[in-house]
């Protein structure tokens, strides 16, 4: 019988989490919006407001379905509506095939525009190295168009003149301008230039990451590029340059340097107020949206309240991220919800939610030794600043030498599960560790027990408030009472992975293929 779920309400990639700055995190107020917005990994945003709605896309790295678009009706509560890309590129390393990954590469940084009545989106990838174009004219329900041409162009902006001219803005501390082919089949041979040689100086000349991550708008007829830098010894900033041309001359400033909230862009409201979108390092939780107050000056933006990231905003109370942007999953419906995202390119012959009625299924079909590499991982993000999540699952028709349960992914992970050896069903907490003498990182059976049913409960509780960064394993035969297994998981941001910690449904095995796991439900909570 069906349970029943209750659902609660590279050099800057090198740089970046080696200095991050830490910074109080408020929960929910009785009035107004709590900074940040989402205390969730969505890195890297863009946004553009069409009508009273706003839509914003982010950071895939090595997840599929890729480029997620967001959408609010007052930039506090959001819900994922869809994404531009099922899969990107078919190789070893987005198949996890051969030892090869795509971890902490993948897709960054889209860029979303709204032009004559069509949405624009844009990213690129650093595995197949190519600059991608997805358009549609229905962005919740309706077929994206993809285009696609080499090189990769890093952090880039796109920009849609008035004489229907479109252009590309990337780069790192000397940032270029080039001309699109306005059927966004790469770029016009010849058009390339420099725009800005130096966008990091404002900030000073000792910087550790120069300009980057760049965000171009155009408002009352000037041009306004946003982009990061780092000083050396200080925190991610960030920096404007306007001009009265889209090729510059450009002069530039500083607009807002607290806390380490950085890279984004601008968006104003209906009613005319202005809003910086941006985010912050946070540990293991990942990198989350703060929103900034702006006002104008002389022609300028300036960010902030007194200059600060302010605790609260004079926004509609948010409700949460459950069910918009995480949620529970009874796999009662025909397809995946939206909250999910393969690791990798997923084997779709090896999942099913119709084989067994209620079920998400996940079937073996090849021998992997480690978490990491196991194929049809599905992912849903973590959030802060405490979280669990908890599921059932039917393991009898594992096979020997398979491993099938509730993981933490992220460079560092940690899972609970049941894992056959010999015949014999056991539960095992597994983590990673590093071997000694700078031997590579090993995968390490914490505690075994044996295993008394075929139907098992698992549950992972993460506590990320100021920034503990832990994780505790828990199993149960009955769903009353339960038994916290192996040691304390100390969760790490890493830059091999390069993402948040995210709940992993997993099977896969090390013996023999064609055994399965059937997933009864999925239950997560604040």
């Amino acid at each position: 019988m069906k349970s029943t779920i209750l659902s609660v309400g590279m050099l800057s990639a090198m740089l970046f989490y080696s200095a991050c700055t830490s910074a109080p995190q408020k929960e929910a107020t009785e009035t107004g919006c709590a900074n940040p917005v989402m205390w969730t990994d969505v890195p890297d945003l863009s946004m553009v407001r069409v009508g009273k709605d706003y839509y914003l896309t982010s950071t895939t790295m090595h997840m599929n379905p890729g480029v997620p678009v967001m959408k609010s009706n007052d930039l506090s509560n959001w819900k994922i509506v869809s994404y531009c890309y099922d899969t990107l590129g078919v190789m070893d390393e987005t198949t996890l095939t051969n030892g090869k990954n795509t971890y902490g590469r993948g897709s960054w940084a889209s860029c979303i525009r709204y032009v004559n009545n069509r949405f624009v989106v844009s990213t690129f990838d650093q595995v197949t190295a190519k600059t991608y174009f997805f358009t549609t004219n229905d962005i919740e329900s309706g077929k994206w168009e993809r285009h696609e041409f080499r090189p990769s162009l890093h952090d880039h902006t796109v920009v849609f003149e008035d004489d229907g001219k479109v252009y590309m803005i990337n780069g790192n501390g000397r940032l270029s301008i080039q001309e699109i082919e306005p059927d966004f089949s790469g770029v016009k041979p010849g058009t390339e230039r420099v725009l800005i040689e130096n966008a990091g100086k404002p900030a000073g000349d000792d910087l550790m990451l120069n300009a980057e991550g760049s965000q171009m708008f155009k408002i009352n007829g000037k041009y306004y590029l946003f982009n990061i830098v780092w000083p050396r010894g200080g925190m991610r900033t960030v920096v404007c340059h306007r001009s009265d041309s889209l090729f510059g001359p450009y002069e530039g400033r500083v607009v807002l340097m607290d806390q380490g909230v950085a890279q984004g862009g601008l968006v104003d409201t209906p009613d005319g107020h202005w809003f910086a979108y941006l985010f912050g390092d946070r540990g293991a939780v990942g990198r989350i949206p703060y929103w900034v107050p702006v006002e104008w000056k002389d022609g300028w933006p300036v960010l902030g309240v007194d200059g600060k990231v302010p605790d609260t905003l004079n926004l509609p109370k948010s409700k949460g991220l459950i069910p918009g942007i995480v949620d529970s999953d009874d796999f009662e419906d025909s397809k995946i919800k939206l909250v999910w995202q393969w690791n990798h390119n997923p084997v779709n012959e090896l999942w099913s939610l119709t084989e067994r009625s209620g079920f998400l299924r996940l079937k073996t079909g090849r021998i992997d030794t480690i978490f990491t590499q196991s194929r049809n991982m599905l992912t849903q993000r973590t959030f802060g600043p405490m979280c669990k999540g908890s599921v059932c699952v039917d393991v009898t028709n594992l096979k020997d030498g398979d491993v099938a349960g509730l993981g933490l992914l992220a460079g560092k992970f940690g899972y609970v599960g049941v894992k056959v050896s010999d015949e014999k069903k056991y539960i095992v907490m597994t983590d990673n560790q590093s071997s000694e003498n700078g031997q590579p990182e090993i995968q390490h059976d914490v505690e075994t027990i044996e295993c008394q049913t075929n139907v098992v409960y698992f549950k992972a509780e993460c506590n990320f408030k100021d920034q503990k960064d832990e994780a505790e394993f828990f199993y149960s035969f009955d769903q009353k009472e339960w038994k916290k297994i192996g040691e304390t998981l100390k969760m790490v941001y890493r830059l091999d992975h390069f993402m948040g910690q995210r709940f992993a449904l997993f099977n896969y095995s090390t013996k023999q293929s064609g055994g399965y796991a059937d997933f009864d439900w999925f239950k997560i909570e604040e």
